[in-house]
């Protein structure tokens, strides 16, 4: 007998996966796709990033399909979880009038310096470092380099906002993810008026703010519907920005826990039980909205995860595998030291020009050695960026000195999420680099998982805060289509075991951070 269930649309950057779970929340199915080839001219040189919306669209409807064919559930709702910072220039009947700009967009440089003009308590209510990828500073950008294309729009979505829009006709966004615009002041919980004007981007073009992620945003028209073969007038929720997703859906919500994805990048986030006061100006980590109607997390994020280790395994003509079993030999002294700065670096460093390189190397190394270091200065970027949450206060306001010591209230384990850290040598020397111990989250697909939720509470359904997480079975031999970028999940397979620090570990580990700093320094002065 069918059962009522709902429906998660996860808007990634390299593709979407769609998740179908009953009203108990597990999940019967799951299904990916890549987009398609745009079929619009797109700018994708170095420090450009654009994608084409009409893709996403159409891999949205395949997904859906599929996954709906094979899960035996009868969707009562939709939800979303969707790539953030990006902008969506949308005329008034829901066309993108050109492609959408993403996160890796870096053009808008030039306006992050438009924010100079702003006062210390205005920047403080942004929430976040300055950084040009990001929907405020693009606005500006396109406002001044594309004026045509900014008359001819009536709204500036994000990407899963976009995507709703053309699912209900009706144009919303929510807190979630316009906190992490550069636009949105955390403090009265809407759009800012100051940095709107001092922007010069025309107010109209910002949308209506729903209250949080599971507030029904409208109902499936029936066109949407014929598109994805769903019936007409099933409530659509709100959604949220993907990390906001998937806080959702792995049930982080106790201020103090931490979890930890290493994914393309570094992501580290934490609830907030309350906003701080007063609010840094100048912060290197990122204060955002949760999905909830009321709520915050912090998040420290770098941008040399996997996608730094992938180039490496490519480099030395290894896979991940050969890469994790170099760690079948502890960290020597005198081992090179990889600085990881591949593609400069946000947290906590907020500088897009760092680079990165072995250094210290002799002829007596080997492919092994570099193989070893590539992944010990990754695990610099992690020790990093835990350092500058622990300076933020967003853990323990009376640790805000950075120190990594357990006695200062840290021992708790740190949640590990991700399927770029199920090696358990690779786990061990995280492990030892926060100077945590570290446990495995067993929800998998945990944006795909928050964005149903969403959807079951727009549709006024009850689904339990703890959930029988791990219940992904019916995801094997559904990865169809290409699926790239960060999964912010545990990911399928096996369970990942807790892996615990040790005195030894810890210790060379720090003098690695030192050694690794002072090579960055000596680069930066190049």
């Amino acid at each position: 007998m069918t059962e009522d269930g709902v429906i998660g649309i996860d808007l990634g950057t390299g593709s979407v996966k769609v998740l179908v779970a009953d009203l108990t929340g597990a999940v019967r199915a799951i299904a990916r796709r890549g987009y398609p080839t745009a079929v619009r001219p797109l700018d994708l040189a170095p420090g450009r990033g654009e994608a084409d919306p009409d893709g996403w669209l159409v891999a949205v409807a395949e997904a859906t399909r599929e996954a709906v064919g094979r899960s035996g559930i009868r969707p009562i709702g939709v939800g979303f979880s969707g790539q953030m910072h990006g902008l969506v220039l949308t005329a008034a009947d829901g066309r993108a009038v050109r492609p959408a700009l993403q996160w890796t967009d870096a053009r808008a440089l030039p306006q992050v310096q438009l924010y100079g003009a702003l006062s210390d308590p205005v920047l403080a209510r942004l929430g976040g470092p300055l950084v040009p990828g990001m929907a405020g500073p693009m606005l500006a950008w396109l406002t001044r380099h594309e004026p045509d294309a900014v008359a001819a729009a009536r709204w500036a979505l994000q990407p899963k906002d976009w995507l709703r829009l053309r699912l209900t006709g009706q144009a919303a966004g929510e807190p979630s993810d316009a906190s992490a615009t550069l636009l949105y002041d955390l403090m009265t919980d809407a759009w800012s008026s100051d940095v709107v004007s001092a922007l010069e981007v025309d107010p109209r073009l910002l949308p209506p703010l729903l209250t949080h992620g599971g507030a029904p945003a409208g109902a499936l028209t029936p066109e949407a519907a014929g598109l994805l073969g769903l019936p007409a007038g099933i409530v659509v929720a709100a959604g949220a920005g993907d990390t906001a997703a998937a806080i959702h859906g792995s049930a982080l919500r106790e201020p103090g826990e931490v979890q930890l994805t290493v994914g393309t990048g570094v992501q580290i986030v934490t609830p907030v039980e309350r906003l701080p006061r007063p609010l840094p100006s100048r912060p290197t980590t990122h204060l955002y909205r949760t999905a909830a109607a009321r709520g915050w997390y912090a998040m420290a994020a770098g941008l040399n995860g996997g996608s730094t280790l992938g180039w490496a395994c490519t480099l030395l003509g290894m896979s991940l595998a050969d890469l994790n079993a170099s760690l079948d030999s502890p960290l020597r002294q005198d081992d090179p030291v990889f600085v990881p700065h591949l593609h400069g670096e946000r947290t906590p460093w907020l500088d897009t020009e760092l680079r990165g390189a072995w250094t210290g190397l002799s002829a007596r190394h080997t492919r092994v050695d570099l193989a070893r270091a590539a992944l010990a200065g990754v695990a610099v970027t992690v020790h990093d960026a835990y350092a500058a949450l622990l300076t933020s206060g967003a853990l323990d306001p009376s640790n805000t000195s950075g120190s990594l010591d357990p006695s200062a209230g840290q021992a708790r384990p740190v949640r590990l999420a991700g399927g770029g850290t199920a090696d358990p040598r690779w786990r061990r020397l995280l492990a030892d680099a926060l100077g945590r111990p570290l446990t495995a989250v067993d929800v998998a697909d945990a944006s795909g998982l928050g964005a149903a939720l969403l959807a079951a509470e727009a549709a006024g359904c009850a689904i339990p805060a703890e959930l029988p997480h791990g219940d992904t079975g019916a995801d094997k031999g559904s990865d169809t289509g290409s699926h790239t970028g960060s999964d912010t999940g545990a990911g399928g397979g096996d369970r990942l075991i807790d892996a615990e620090p040790t005195a030894a570990g810890t210790a060379a580990f720090a003098d690695l951070v030192e050694r690794t700093h002072a090579r960055m320094t000596a680069l930066r002065a190049l």
